[in-house]
């Protein structure tokens, strides 16, 4: 049996859930989501806390069970505190601002890139050539900040292009100049 699986989800005041059926709609000051579940598995509301548990003694259930207590446990926490990641642009003359719904990227290319912001996110430029990307949807903060930097990944020889703030860069050398003695 699954020992994250068997662990309770505790929810914080301000945070209500719900459970109809197959689906956990979990509710807070940040925002609402929502949660399909796997047959098997099935959960339980019991006064402030989500018990997640498995239908069927399948091969595999329990793996099921653990991770969609954690994404229970994740959206709890996103709707409560909600999630970002920092991305730094490095190169010069890259840049990014945000018009309206869409991130308009300069990264050294002929054209500007523009990004459309999904529903639910916040692209906050910063100091120093950062963005801020926050929501309340771990996946989806994820999955944005991943688009953003496949648009140029920091490459080894000069460091240019875009990459997580504590994303570290394996480095290259150049090409080695062939001198001769005289």
């Amino acid at each position: 049996m699954s020992r994250v699986g068997k662990k309770p989800v505790e929810l914080v005041e301000g945070v209500q859930a719900k459970i109809e059926g197959r689906r956990v709609i979990v509710k807070g000051p940040k925002g609402e989501l929502s949660l399909n579940m796997h047959e098997n598995i099935s959960a339980a509301l019991e006064g402030q806390k989500i018990l997640v548990g498995c239908a069927a003694d399948t091969k595999g259930c329990s793996a099921l069970q653990g991770v969609t207590r954690t994404l229970i446990a994740n959206m709890v926490q996103g709707v409560t505190q909600g999630y970002e990641k920092v991305l730094q642009i490095v190169g010069v003359g890259y840049k990014a601002k945000v018009e309206g719904q869409s991130l308009v990227l300069q990264l050294g290319f002929s054209h500007p890139i523009s990004y459309p912001i999904p529903p639910g996110i916040k692209i906050v430029p910063g100091k120093e050539n950062t963005l801020t990307v926050s929501g309340c949807d771990k996946q989806v903060v994820g999955l944005v900040s991943a688009e953003i930097r496949g648009f140029y990944p920091p490459e080894p020889y000069k460091g240019k292009g875009i990459r997580y703030k504590d994303e570290w860069v394996r480095r290259k050398a150049g090409k080695a100049v062939a001198t001769t003695a005289s």
